[in-house]
């Protein structure tokens, strides 16, 4: 399994009890198609830089996990029907460790 990190942002409309309920959905998915979250991070509630769909602000959440390829094509299709979330990005970690370790051994020679 590789690890994977996924930033996404949560309406800022959401109340906090369902923002909570999103946050545990969202990472069942992970667990329940095998995967394991490694961890969670919330950042809160920002401003944009720019206007999305009329809104200004969100609550930003950074997950860090272990998952195969089905299950983060899997994870990406329901963080982008989900109406709760604005946006999302997941990004490979493993290729960007193995990359800096590579940089890392290079640059001792």
């Amino acid at each position: 399994m590789k690890q994977y990190e996924v930033m996404y942002i949560i309406n800022a409309s959401v109340e906090e009890e369902k923002r909570a309920g999103v946050i545990a959905d969202l990472g069942k998915i992970v667990t329940d198609h095998g995967g394991r979250i490694l961890k969670t991070d919330e950042w809160g509630m920002r401003s944009f830089a720019y206007r999305i769909d009329d809104m200004t602000k969100g609550y930003y959440v950074v997950v860090t996990f272990e998952a195969d390829n089905d299950t983060v094509k899997e994870f990406g299709r329901l963080l982008r029907i989900n109406p709760s979330v604005v946006r999302y990005m997941i990004v490979n970690k493993t290729d960007e460790l193995a990359k800096a370790a590579k940089a890392a051994k290079g640059s001792t020679k």
